[in-house]
């Protein structure tokens, strides 16, 4: 068994149980013809919070991990204990996938590509002219790229922290431009003008169940998007559907970053339908 053809990696984050991650990964691993282990490396279960980082690091190195995928709320955390990051995780200022390879830490970030191959396959033709997104975490940092890369000409930035909101914007303005990004102030009237509503936060889970916006702002002119994946559809998904609205679930963000993930941490490149008809058959 050579090193080449074995994949030893984890995930680490907080209240992952339900994770779908290691299945993907696993099963392309065995279509493959790897020797493809993934670990759950759950904070919530081993009763550690993102301070345990630096240690969880450094015993995935002693213990020759490929790589590891990280999330909630482990996803800027991380950052200053890296050797490396990618031009993409430099610039969205969060890590999904960490790649250790010759004594080194080699940061990325899949989720923004994963979003924004998702966002073109369910909402092909969408308006984007005025869009809300709801957080502005690790993973709506990696959204929020992926939206105005796709033509986003106005994102409204809300989160519980504004002064988040606000650094998150103003990155993306240095990125794609003065006035593209604004931390957003009055929900109502700002989701009242816009054409579409993302939710980045983890509300909406099975552990956080909820909606990120009230129901009585919806409509159904609004398309809604999610990342959110366990439920595949959440409180928020179910209600704009009843609307009418055109909606698009979690699962290709989390099919499409684990498809580049795949590639980083073993060098072979997956077949990314046979990943997504195996989320599919998951979650049937």
């Amino acid at each position: 068994m050579t090193q080449n053809n074995a994949v030893l990696a984890g995930l680490i984050g907080a209240g992952i149980q339900a994770s779908r991650t290691p299945a993907l990964h696993e099963h392309e691993g065995d279509a493959q013809g790897l020797r493809y282990l993934y670990r759950l490396i759950d904070l919530d279960q081993l009763k550690l919070d993102s301070n345990a980082l630096p240690d969880l690091l450094m015993a995935a190195e002693q213990m020759n991990f490929t790589g590891l995928n990280i999330t909630f709320p482990c996803k800027q955390t991380i950052i200053p204990l890296l050797d490396e990051l990618s031009p993409e995780a430099r610039g969205i200022g969060a890590v999904n996938t960490v790649v250790l390879k010759d004594g080194k830490r080699i940061g990325h970030n899949t989720d923004c590509l994963g979003f924004a191959e998702g966002f073109r396959r369910g909402l092909q033709g969408v308006a984007v002219e005025r869009v809300v997104q709801m957080g502005a975490g690790g993973a709506g940092a990696a959204v929020a790229h992926a939206l105005l890369s796709e033509g986003v000409r106005l994102l409204s930035i809300f989160d519980v922290d504004n002064s988040r909101a606000q650094a998150l914007a103003n990155n993306l303005n240095q990125h794609f431009g003065a006035g593209r990004a604004v931390a957003g102030h009055d929900l109502q009237s700002t989701l009242a003008q816009a054409d579409g509503l993302v939710n980045t936060t983890p509300m909406g889970m099975k552990k956080l169940p909820g909606m990120p916006v009230p129901v009585e702002l919806l409509r159904a002119q609004l398309w809604v998007a999610e990342i959110v994946y366990f439920p595949l559809e959440t409180e928020l998904l179910r209600n704009a559907r009843a609307l009418g609205c055109r909606t698009l679930d979690g699962g290709n963000m989390a099919v499409f970053q684990a498809v580049k993930a795949f590639e980083l941490f073993s060098g072979v490149v997956p077949d990314a339908q046979r990943m997504l008809a195996h989320f599919q058959s998951m979650n049937g």
